[in-house]
């Protein structure tokens, strides 16, 4: 009985997480009409980091971040310059050029980049699943990209699919590097999140970009950091420590792809385009064939 009580929270949980999660790709567009990246991000950041430290003093871990050491810490500091730095200002900067989404469908293909970037730096073997896979998952995305003339190629924005893309690199390596961290979860990305702060407001006034918000960028900025970037994050792992197994929780996530461009369509008033559906169906097929490949590694 207590198991089944698990169970059943830890889909409220994980369903939770996957419905905010598919309102951020609407999020980030709505508020990118009425601020920059650097401040958007700095803001989103700032709030973040309260809200990981509120969660942290609720869990009543706040000995630990008071006990811990610089050595202990400093790998966070590295981190922190991947995400959310680099991935987020790199991301919103896609949104920024890209339609949501595109964007948003791009950004899915970060699993299969991972799994691409995992061979040479952590010794995998390429397997001829793993290639069919990274083929489904980046010829979607070239679908979604070109609109679907893969003949005439034709992107109408190559920088923002470049930056789309390499934001999936750099989400990537962060969670190849965070292996060797084993802090606590919620501590590790309070500390990233201090960090980012620090980065994108020193960023900003080296580039000379003001920081001031106004109101609604300010709490689209504030949404995101609590709904993205904070809350979320605790809803999906305490899905993933509740539930019997990680499978039962993790497929939910295929849900918010398809959410997210219903949200889209109503809120930021975007056509949805077959072609997107049709990349990300693709992008979608890629991901499983990637979940199938890695499962039989490790069997």
């Amino acid at each position: 009985m207590e198991m089944q009580k698990n169970q059943k929270k830890a889909y409220i949980c994980g369903l939770a997480a996957v419905c905010l999660w598919s309102t951020v790709a609407t999020a980030f567009k709505l508020s990118l009409r009425h601020l920059g990246p650097e401040p958007l991000l700095f803001y989103a950041s700032l709030t973040s980091a309260l809200v990981l430290l509120l969660i942290l003093a609720l869990q009543g871990k706040m000995g630990d971040l008071t006990r811990l050491s610089f050595k202990k810490a400093r790998f966070s500091l590295f981190l922190g310059g991947l995400n959310p730095f680099l991935y987020y200002l790199v991301l919103i900067r896609a949104y920024d050029l890209l339609r949501a989404q595109e964007a948003q469908a791009i950004n899915y293909t970060w699993a299969i980049t991972m799994s691409l970037l995992a061979i040479p730096l952590l010794g995998q073997r390429l397997r001829g699943l793993q290639i069919l896979a990274m083929g489904l998952g980046y010829l979607g995305a070239l679908i979604i990209s070109t609109h679907g003339d893969l003949l005439g190629f034709e992107m109408e924005n190559p920088l923002g699919f470049a930056l789309a893309m390499g934001s999936t690199v750099i989400w990537a390596l962060f969670w190849i590097f965070g292996v060797r961290d084993t802090m606590d979860p919620t501590l590790r990305l309070l500390l990233n999140f201090c960090c980012g702060t620090i980065y994108t407001g020193t960023w900003a006034l080296l580039s000379g970009i003001s920081l001031i918000p106004n109101g609604p960028g300010f709490l689209g900025a504030v949404y995101i950091g609590v709904f993205e970037m904070g809350v979320t994050f605790v809803l999906w792992m305490s899905a993933l420590r509740l539930s019997r197994t990680t499978a039962q929780v993790s497929n939910l996530i295929y849900l918010a792809p398809f959410l997210s461009l219903f949200i889209i369509h109503f809120l930021v008033g975007e056509t949805i385009y077959a072609s997107t559906l049709v990349g990300l169906a693709f992008i979608l097929v890629g991901t499983v064939v990637q979940k199938f490949a890695d499962a039989h590694e490790s069997s």
